[in-house]
């Protein structure tokens, strides 16, 4: 299947490639102050080795998200063409919104003891550019980037209606087309805060050994994220999806958005 030639559009997009978006956040994003609330060490748990993913057959497992990810994009066009009017319209500033995140992390199979890796910095995943509809002003990050709350005063009035109804991820399909995320997965997160989070959270890590998701198991059973109770919760539920992924898990998850993209639930 496919795209259509909205679709095409979308993909056509010029977004660097993996060595360019280090770059950018080696220089730009690391430094930026995150509001992460670390906990005392002593209180930090080592990581556990026991979470094995379950193994899936990676060529079926791309077939079936471009698959999908065309044809979500052929069904979707109408709903994105009219907000990207919307965005447009009502704020000024660009309709899309792209940022660094940390993707599939391929060295932790491949990694052995004592074996020194040559490489640029490991940022604890293959770092690419997510694609989203912006839905806050221009300048929302002017002063760090922190985690969005309820009545977010940063966020536009159609930012608001498509964050409830999680319209905003529908671009991510572009990114599912390229190989960076799957239609189902952990969410990524930006690298300063992902770094941060390592250090607070031991598990956080393994869940990058499952390529990121538009959506997972996490976000149909929790909202968005405000404090680091929330995240902790939702890694719990990430190394679940590890131990049980697979195409049939994959099409309960998506199954399972459904009511949660209709009936608002978690999204503000």
């Amino acid at each position: 299947m496919m795209p259509s030639a909205g679709a095409a559009e979308l993909t056509s997009l010029d977004l660097p490639d993996a060595s360019a978006i280090q770059r950018r956040v080696e220089t730009l994003e690391i430094v930026r102050p995150i509001l992460v609330v670390r906990e005392p060490a002593a209180s930090k748990a080592a990581p556990s080795d026991a979470v094995l993913p379950r193994s899936r057959s990676e060529n079926l497992g791309r077939v079936v998200n471009i698959t999908l990810a065309s044809i979500g994009l052929v069904l979707a066009s109408p709903i994105m063409l009219l907000f990207a009017f919307l965005v447009k319209l009502t704020s000024p500033g660009p309709i899309f919104y792209t940022q660094a995140r940390v993707g599939l992390d391929r060295r932790r199979s491949a990694r052995r003891p004592g074996v020194y890796d040559r490489r640029t910095r490991d940022l604890g995943g293959r770092p690419f550019m997510i694609l989203k509809f912006r839905t806050m002003q221009i300048g929302a990050e002017k002063n760090g980037a922190v985690w969005a709350v309820k009545r977010d005063a940063r966020v536009t009035a159609v930012g608001r209606l498509m964050r409830k109804y999680r319209i905003d991820e529908l671009p991510q399909l572009v990114n599912v087309i390229r190989g960076e995320m799957n239609i189902v997965g952990p969410r990524p997160e930006r690298p300063s805060i992902f770094s941060r989070l390592c250090d607070d959270i031991a598990e956080y890590p393994l869940r990058q050994q499952a390529r990121p998701g538009i959506t997972g198991w996490a976000q149909v059973n929790q909202a968005y994220d405000t404090s680091l109770d929330d995240v902790r919760a939702k890694v719990r539920y990430d190394l679940e999806y590890l131990e049980r992924q697979g195409v049939a898990e994959d099409l309960m998850i998506m199954a399972r958005t459904v009511p949660v993209m209709i009936f608002r639930r978690g999204g503000w």
